[in-house]
């Protein structure tokens, strides 16, 4: 008996130190954003970040045929509007987050997004539930949305499913956008599939982990719902299970000196708006520290953000969603004054009172105004431009 009351009264301490999160004060629901963030919390120090765990079967409804199904051995969730339509469909390859660990396009939330844009565009969605870390780590998730996406786009696949060739749109969301984002580079670097792709939507992505000190690392430390040492713990498992990673990682000492030529592409004293700079100074990271070595770390493929400007001046229209209060609201900032600076045609919205992950709390009790909002841009900017 003393053994629980004691485990339940440490439990009880440890919920009320986790619930008196401060919130910024212009977010919506913030005892609903307290609550989230204060079951993530408790989900990290126990190694059970996945909180939405339920799964949508693959069922039709009256408006949608759902096939789960294999595109070149890679598991798939097609969903195929049955609304007649004289003209050929556009498509949507969609990439979801779970810093490369977590998540399935089967969640609940992703599902009913799924489901949404379907019927809402009579559009094909095609979503790929690609291969986790740390069981397999990088590059095997980017290889399997490269994979899907490339059989995807062949002419007698997009022909089966009626698919306009021109109207073809890749999207992620956190690090979904990331691999969406690596997938329409390597795409455009191929010369067979250079122009497959009309569109990228990356929402909230995470672009970079070479500097780990950018501005919004250091104001939105604490989260809300997304917080710097849980995501850096989790997002090394895609490239290594070794702690020391993690910890060199968490004092920005992790690239080797080799590495010093990439830093002019995430530079943010270059990039962001002064807006956002605020007081903060640049300090380039500490090099060479870390015994071991990671070339993964120095990877394009892993990390959009450093390929050049002459890829990235390729790139298609590009649609990005930020939000304020995102600890990775600055890999965004920086991609888009990088795109745009080449020539890329980008279309922003940013959400003064937003945070990361909401898109992925538009269901149940835990629903949030703000995912629905996001979904409701991401859906009008896709009827908008697809």
């Amino acid at each position: 008996m003393g053994y629980k009351t004691l485990c339940f009264g440490f439990s009880c301490i440890l919920f009320a130190y986790c619930f008196y999160s401060p919130i910024p004060e212009n977010i919506e629901e913030p005892w609903k954003v307290r609550y989230v963030d204060t079951l993530i919390k408790l989900a990290s120090h126990m190694f059970l970040i996945n909180l939405d765990s339920s799964f949508i079967q693959g069922v039709s409804d009256e408006n949608i045929t759902v096939i789960d199904t294999d595109f070149s051995n890679i598991p798939v969730r097609l969903y195929l509007p049955k609304r007649k339509s004289e003209r050929k469909r556009p498509a949507v390859i969609v990439i979801h987050g779970g810093i490369f660990v977590f998540g399935s396009c089967k969640v609940t939330d992703h599902d009913i997004l799924n489901r949404l844009t379907s019927n809402k565009l009579g559009a094909v969605v095609v979503g790929i539930e690609y291969r986790l870390a740390p069981e397999y780590p990088f590059p095997a998730a980017l290889e399997d949305c490269v994979q899907v996406t490339k059989f995807f786009l062949q002419e007698n696949i997009l022909a089966k499913y009626r698919v306009d060739p021109s109207r073809v749109c890749i999207m992620g969301d956190s690090s979904g956008g990331t691999l969406a984002a690596a997938v329409t580079q390597l795409l455009r670097d191929d010369p067979e599939f250079k122009n497959r792709i009309k569109a990228q939507a990356l929402i909230y992505p995470g672009l970079q982990l070479i500097d780990t000190s950018l501005p919004s690392h250091r104001e939105y430390e604490h989260g809300p719902i997304l917080h710097r040492e849980m995501m850096i713990k989790v997002a090394s498992l895609y490239v290594s299970r070794d702690s020391s990673l993690i910890q060199a990682l968490l004092r920005n000492e992790h690239m080797p000196e080799e590495s010093r030529h990439l830093f002019k592409f995430v530079n943010w004293s270059h990039f962001l708006p002064e807006k956002y700079k605020k007081s903060h100074v640049y300090t380039e990271p500490v090099l060479g520290k870390l015994n071991v070595s990671y070339p993964a770390l120095m990877d394009t493929r892993l990390f959009p953000l450093l390929v050049n400007d002459s890829r990235l001046q390729n790139l298609p229209l590009t649609y990005i969603l930020t939000c304020e209060h995102d600890l990775l609201r600055d890999d965004s900032f920086i991609y888009i004054a990088r795109l745009k600076n080449v020539g890329v045609q980008v279309i922003h919205d940013h959400l003064e009172e937003g945070f990361h992950g909401a898109l992925s709390f538009t269901t149940g009790s835990v629903a949030l105004q703000l995912g629905c909002k996001i979904r409701n841009k991401y859906i009008h900017w896709l009827e908008e431009n697809l």
